[in-house]
């Protein structure tokens, strides 16, 4: 028994060392694998888990004005926090109460707070102490160089964060036109249409995790430096902005509109000077919601009929004398009454007056009976003006526009007359300036610009040109006349009240109802003013488009969007400084010749009688008499009208002679 008992324990401890003899041939074949078959794959999935290249957003270019003000630039800020694990027990020691000196001076706690704090982070292996959180560049430097920290992130156990925020140094100003770009690939405006230029390359560095969701720097140098974006030269001129802005608000404020935009653009050029979209909020107050003035497309009512002129003149179909009678102020086209505004009509006038009293009835009889039986003629026109598509403008978010087309589904009997008056049609404001300035341009009708030169420094990397959306809009003829009832809108039309002797506009009033096909109880007006000043030589056009303004104010383009448009053209004419250059100043004026020597004949004659003054200047009079010794009273304004001692007489020194002037 005791044979067969030994036997058992034998066999046993045979099976236990050949168990662990498997199980160590098992560790040692797992051990080759990893080390020499799969050993790259699992060493990656190690520095995968510990070590991660994370990206450094490059700064973003700036975007300018163009008269040089910042409007968007990328500030970099830091956030600082301390490695408490990775100094030496020996400089820890010798710099923390140093470093904790040098932070009261720069932040908010004092030295025995940092003193505590550091202590606590060393003790407990805290490895990701924050110390300070958006550090400009300056102060990021400053902390650099403090006792501990200079000795780098693997002595010093400084650990350096940076982001980049964006910023608006002059405010808020074209805020919706600036735009921005948000995480997802989605954004608005110049930020967004030009984020190749302004995004520029990433870079990336190393870092080591060092705790759940907590990463440092392996070292100070970056795997990869960020690269900067270009700097993008906006058309936006903050003067002109500002008073866009400004008059723009006052407005909708007194009339508590909906909403509103007003564009400013250079008429030779296309550039955007000024661009502002106000929406009112719940609590009354307005601020940059949506670009109306890009985005927003609608019936733009009676600016249209510009087109309606344009047409009818260059088609040679009509003259601006041809008479209409405008029946009372009411006519019937397929059972469908137009209507003027003025109760009553205006009898039977021109189709120059009709214009500018906008007379719906007028414009509407004159397309009816030239286009009717040919509609094409009238839309192809408006076609050749980009007016049945976006114009593609630099901005993502364009509003599309809307010509109905002859022989689609979408015609009808009363396409053309309802069009003759800006019905059954669909525009953006910047598209109906386009044209506008157009004429005001001589018939060369641009595109909008907002950005005209991308540069990185100072070196100039695109330049970006004037496009022409049509070279000749019509003839020089049509041009002139259509010029002349342009400015007589101002001068006796509907915008009389916007008119100035002082300083010349030209334009169009508009008042449109809109979602009038909702219902009457749905209806509400969009005031507008489109023009272009001063009117004999435009510097600049201008649309000031105002929805749904409070109707017991008044809605009329005239009383509402009107007055926007005039403090406009007057400020930036009467405030800009003058810099206007004078080719010479050797000029002749054959009228001041013969004054001066006139004058100059009077103060070489006898000294001892008194001259003839009557009709001189009284400046001149006075220094003329008194050069000669005569003490002068007088009396009025203007030119000498009488003197009190008759010319030729013998006079005294220090005699005294009484002018009157007027």
């Amino acid at each position: 028994m005791a044979v067969k008992k030994d036997n058992i324990i034998s066999y046993r401890l045979t099976f236990v060392v050949v168990c662990v003899f498997a199980f160590s041939i098992a560790i040692a074949v797992k051990l080759f694998n990893i080390q020499w078959v799969g050993g790259d794959y699992y060493r990656d999935l190690a520095k995968q888990r510990t070590v991660k290249n994370f990206e450094i957003p490059a700064n973003k270019g700036n975007i300018y004005s163009s008269d040089g003000s910042l409007l968007a630039t990328s500030i970099p800020e830091y956030t600082i926090r301390f490695d408490a694990v990775a100094p030496t027990d020996e400089n820890f020691e010798k710099h923390y109460v140093d470093l904790s000196d040098s932070l009261a001076t720069m932040l908010s706690k004092t030295s025995g707070e940092f003193q505590r704090e550091l202590r606590k982070a060393r003790n407990t292996k805290n490895r990701y102490y924050l110390v300070a959180r958006k550090l400009s560049f300056t102060d990021y430097m400053r902390i650099k160089k403090f006792p501990l920290f200079k000795l780098g992130a693997n002595k010093g156990g400084i650990i350096v964060e940076q982001q980049t925020v964006r910023k608006h140094p002059v405010g808020l100003i074209a805020n919706r036109t600036i735009g921005y770009e948000r995480d997802g690939n989605q954004g608005k405006g110049l930020e967004y249409a030009f984020r190749k230029y302004l995004n520029g390359k990433n870079g990336h560095r190393l870092m080591q995790k060092i705790a759940k969701n907590q990463w440092k720097p392996i070292s100070d140098v970056n795997e990869l430096d960020p690269v900067d974006g270009y700097d993008i030269i906006s058309t936006i001129d903050v003067y002109i902005q500002d008073i866009a802005h400004h008059a723009l608000l006052k407005q909708l404020e007194f009339y508590e509109a909906d909403h509103g935009c007003v564009v400013v653009m250079e008429t030779k050029t296309g550039e955007v000077k000024a661009i502002s979209n106000l929406g009112r909020a719940e609590d009354g107050s307005y601020f940059e919601t949506q670009n109306y003035a890009v985005a927003e497309s609608h019936e733009p009512g009676s600016t249209f009929k510009l087109l309606d002129l344009i047409a009818l003149l260059d088609d040679k179909k009509v003259d601006t004398s041809k008479v209409y009678n405008t029946n009372g102020g009411v006519i019937t086209i397929r059972n469908k009454k137009v209507k003027d505004s003025h109760e009553g009509g205006y009898g039977s006038i021109s189709l120059a007056r009709g214009f500018e009293v906008s007379s719906n009835t007028v414009l509407v009889q004159a397309i009816q009976e030239n286009y009717k039986n040919n509609p094409k003629e009238f839309t192809d026109r408006l076609n050749s003006y980009g007016l049945n598509k976006r114009m593609g403008i630099q901005l993502l978010g364009e509003g599309k526009s809307y010509i109905p087309q002859p022989g689609t589904t979408n015609w009808n009997a009363l396409s053309l007359p309802w069009m003759a008056y800006g019905y059954g049609v669909s525009m953006t404001p910047l598209q109906t300036l386009a044209i506008y300035n157009g004429i005001a341009n001589n018939g060369k009708m641009i595109k909008p610009i907002f950005v005209k030169e991308i540069k990185e420094w100072n070196k100039t990397i695109k330049k970006i040109e004037t496009e022409v959306i049509n070279e000749k809009m019509c003839s020089d003829e049509a041009l002139a006349k259509v010029k002349k009832v342009l400015e007589n809108v101002v001068k006796k039309g509907t915008g009389s009240k916007l008119y100035s002797a002082d300083f010349s506009m030209a334009g169009k009033t508009g008042t449109a109802q809109v979602d009038y096909f909702k219902g009457q109880d749905k209806i509400y007006y969009a005031s507008s003013f489109v023009g272009y000043f001063p009117a004999d030589q435009p510097k600049y056009s201008c649309i000031v488009v105002v929805h749904k303004p409070n109707v017991a104010a008044g809605y009329y383009g005239a009383d509402v969007a009107g007055p926007v448009f005039k403090r406009i053209a007057q400020k930036i004419f009467t405030d800009v400084p003058n810099t206007n250059k004078f080719k010479s100043i050797k000029l002749k004026n054959a009228k001041q010749d013969v004054l001066y020597a006139d004058y100059e004949k009077k103060s070489q004659g006898n000294t001892n009688k008194v001259p003839n003054v009557k009709g001189m200047a009284g400046m001149d009079a006075i220094a003329l008499l008194e050069n000669l010794g005569l003490k002068v009273k007088f009396s009025g304004v203007g030119k000498v009208k009488k003197q009190s001692i008759n010319p030729g007489e013998v006079f005294k020194k220090n005699q005294t002679i009484t002018i009157e002037l007027s």
